[in-house]
């Protein structure tokens, strides 16, 4: 039998519809309830269209510094998905020398 896991997003909006509060609980998250985030970015692929869809959100209390942070974390983790998805050294590599610019040009080394 195929394993089936729930993750769910609950996001809180203000009167603008701006995202308030982020929280997501999933089944084998490897704790019970929910936790907070202050941003959620979510891309998936549309089988039928062809096309990623994506979903980015954050908070108000969410820092530029944050952010920049999060940002660089997120440019690593897709170079290594997209490693392991194509064995593609040479590309991922481009990808990680990329991040590791960016990282530069903000600082984010030196914190």
């Amino acid at each position: 039998m195929n394993k089936t896991s729930k993750i769910v997003f609950t996001v809180e909006l203000d009167e603008k519809n701006l995202p308030e509060k982020i929280q997501w609980e999933a089944d084998d998250a490897g704790f019970d309830g929910t936790r907070e985030a202050k941003t959620l970015f979510l891309s998936l692929w549309d089988k039928e269209d062809a096309v990623t869809m994506g979903l980015d959100l954050w908070t108000k209390e969410m820092l530029i510094e944050e952010m920049n942070i999060h940002y660089h974390q997120m440019l690593v983790k897709l170079a290594e998905s997209y490693q392991r998805a194509t064995q593609d050294s040479d590309t991922a590599m481009l990808m990680k020398n990329f991040a590791a610019d960016f990282a530069e040009r903000l600082n984010l080394f030196k914190k």
